[in-house]
Formats: C-alpha cells, structure tokens, sequence
C-alpha cells in the first residue's frame, strides 16, 4: 500500500510539473548547446518532428484560459485595501492616489456611522447656515464636510479640496508629496436625512492642471486663483470617482478608469468588502427616475420624451416605471444595478437644473460611462463639458446607453 501511495504522489507531482517541463523543453530543443547529441541532429526529420510537437504542447498550455481565482480559506476576504494594493502592482494607480482614496474610504465609513446615529446623537435638522448657493445646511452637511477634509488633509497627499459646502477650494498646507485635487459633495440627498432615507459622498479626484501648476507663492490671490484654474477640468480628466451609499447596508462605488466596483461595508470587521465585480448597467432599462412635480416647467422636448415614456402603445402595452428617491446617489445606484434612466432636466426656474458639475454631474456620468451608460446634458457629453465655475450647475441625463440615446433623439432636435 505504502508503495502505491508512493507512486500516486509521484504521478500527481509529475502532473503539475509537465507544463514547467514543456517550456524547459522547448528552449532545450529549439536552442541546443554547442557539441551537445541533440544539436548535432537538428536537421533530422525526426528531430524536427520532436521539437515541434513540444511547441505545439506548450503553446497550448500557454493560450489555456486562466483557471478562476478560489479562495485559499472560507475567511478570505477581498477587501478595498487588497484591491487598492493589487491596482498599484499592476501600475494602473501609483500609492499616492491608493492613499488618498483611501482616505476617501475612512471618511466613508465616519459619515456611515454618524447617519446611523444621527437621530441618537441629535445631528438632525438644521443647522442654521446656508452654504454657497443659498441652501439650508443640515447639521450633518456641515460635520460630514468636516469629516472629508480632515481626512484628505490629514493622508498628506491631496494639494486641494473642493467641497459643494465651501465658497472657494482650498489649498492644503498638510501635503508631503502629490497634489490631487479632491472635489467632494459630502453629504449628497442630506434633505432626505430626518426621514432615514438613503443618502450618500459623491466624489473625484483629479491631477494638477499642468497649464496651472501649484508653485509656492507669496500672493494668497494669486495661490487662489491657480486653485480654482487647477479645479476646473472637464470630467474626461478625472482619475478616479465614485460614492458612497448609506441605506440598509454602506455600499462604496468606484472606478479608476478601468471598470466599476462595488464594496460593502462589513461592520463587523470595519472594513469594505468586493462584493459588485465589475458592474456593468444593463443597456435598456424600463425604469425612470425624474422629479415629475417639475412637468410643467420643462422644456417642451423634454416633456414630449416623458409622454412617450407613459404611452402604453409604444412599449407592447407596459408603459414605464417611475421610481424616484430624491437622492442622486439612491436614485443612480438602483439605475447603475437595474438599469433606466434618471434625469434632473433644466426648467423655467433653473434653467440649468440644480445638480453641480464638479460635484456630481462629473463623477457620476464617468462612473456610468466606466460601466457601460451614459452621461449626458441632453446635448453633449457630460465629460466634455469644461467647468467655467467652481459651482456650475448642468441638466443630467444618466443611465443605460440606449435610454439616454433616446432622450437625447428628442432634446437633440431643438
């Protein structure tokens, strides 16, 4: 027994060493060594025959697809960080962005606890202020805000931060080396906050502008301007974006220009875990989500798309669904997963709408694009619209690609 048992170990190990063998081969026999037996009958037939045959087996276990990555132990867990670090040793991310994304991720998960606590430790309601475009802030807009740039200033490689909460960015004197510029809504759909609906971060992270480089200077005026110059970039620049949903569970949504993928908060452990691998947005969709209580103030193009969307006879007798949440981040995650389109359209009273491109508009639509959807303004390309103000406001139209090409027949016309 003890004999067969040997030659069984013998045969298995053999068997996992026959590729290595195979390649060993190959260089042995397409290169042999001067005055070596094999090299003085290379020209043989049957030496031919040989060598070409161990080609062929070791090109076949070259080409054989890749065998799907099994977990070593039922408690392996692939979280952000493992990811992040995979990234780095790929190149496709250097450790100065890995770092400040996961800055990002700590202040994800500060915000996720203070929302679940918000009605215990009194951060409902108001807080007395109104931020740059002459909104009421929630107390939690004013800490999560808080939370984002003590994070980012504290990782020492974010040069500026720019915040929807804050008049202008502001240049980060805590930074060693790196000058990403983060620009952040902290705490988007936070009106939605008092009734323990979900909200949630959007944010993106650029390069410095070369033509606006940050160089030490005297003039504080002049540092300001080059922040604000070094903001304002079009979407297709981005680096990263992404956000971060707080509901039911704490879900972290990223790309780096090379997919999306989804992490969700374990708290048992505290960490994010991959659990959406490259999310793809199905191309149709029969879901919308707009703001219907601003019908009659849209524009003409844009109501005729919403009319077609109800009309029975259009879609073999199942018109559309409406499903709208008021948090951008809510209402995009649901469409990301399922599919649709949501749309926040200009109308009479805001002519360009009211969500903001450097905030939101951007890293969204770069997130939908990544996945395989749309970003769109009903007349261009999100992305390729360059911001002329820190707080400019656009129309969004988001979702699967054959939604938002729909809409855009109808808006594109005018």
């Amino acid at each position: 027994m003890a004999a067969i048992a040997q030659r069984t170990v013998t045969q298995a190990g053999v068997a996992t060493k026959a590729s290595r063998k195979e390649v060993v081969a190959v260089r042995a026999v397409a290169q042999p060594r001067q005055g070596s037996v094999a090299g003085a009958f290379t020209s043989s037939p049957s030496a031919v025959a040989a060598r070409r045959s161990v080609v062929a087996k070791a090109a076949a276990a070259v080409e054989a697809p890749a065998k799907p990555v099994t977990k070593s132990s039922q408690y392996e867990l692939f979280t952000l960080t493992t990811w992040l670090l995979k990234e780095e040793m790929k190149g496709t991310i250097d450790g100065e962005l890995a770092t400040v994304i996961s800055s990002v991720a700590l202040a994800c998960k500060q915000i996720s606890s203070l929302v679940n606590r918000a009605g215990i430790s009194n951060l409902t309601g108001v807080a007395g202020n109104q931020n740059v475009q002459g909104e009421d802030q929630k107390k939690l807009d004013v800490v999560s805000n808080e939370v984002f740039k003590n994070c980012l200033a504290s990782c020492g490689r974010t040069g500026i931060i720019a915040s929807e909460e804050e008049d202008q960015p502001v240049a980060v004197e805590e930074t060693y080396s790196g000058n990403y510029i983060v620009v952040f809504d902290p705490l988007d759909g936070s009106s939605n906050i008092d009734a323990g609906i979900s909200v949630g971060s959007i944010f993106g992270i650029y390069e410095p502008s070369e033509e606006c480089p940050l160089d030490a200077m005297d003039d504080p005026q002049k540092m300001m301007e080059q922040c604000v110059m070094n903001v304002c970039q079009p979407g297709s620049r981005l680096k990263c974006a992404g956000y971060c949903l707080y509901s039911s569970s704490t879900v972290l949504v990223i790309t780096i220009g090379n997919g999306v993928f989804g992490f969700t908060m374990d708290p048992l452990i505290g960490e994010f875990v991959l659990t959406h691998p490259n999310v793809r947005i199905p191309e149709v969709g029969k879901i919308y989500s707009f703001n219907e209580g601003n019908y009659a103030m849209w524009d003409e193009s844009v109501r005729a798309y919403m009319d077609s969307l109800k009309d029975p006879s259009k879609w073999g007798g199942k018109p559309y669904s409406a499903r709208y949440i008021g948090s951008l981040v809510g209402d995009f995650h649901r469409t990301l997963l399922y599919g649709g389109i949501y749309g926040y359209p200009g109308d009479k009273k805001n002519k360009n709408g009211k969500l903001r491109l450097l905030y939101e508009c951007a890293p969204m639509s770069f997130i939908a694009e990544q996945a395989g959807g749309l970003g769109s303004t009903g007349v261009e390309r999100v992305l390729d619209v360059n911001p002329e103000k820190v707080h400019q406001r656009v129309p969004l139209f988001i979702g699967s690609k054959k939604e938002v090409e729909y809409l855009e027949s109808f808006t594109k016309k005018h």
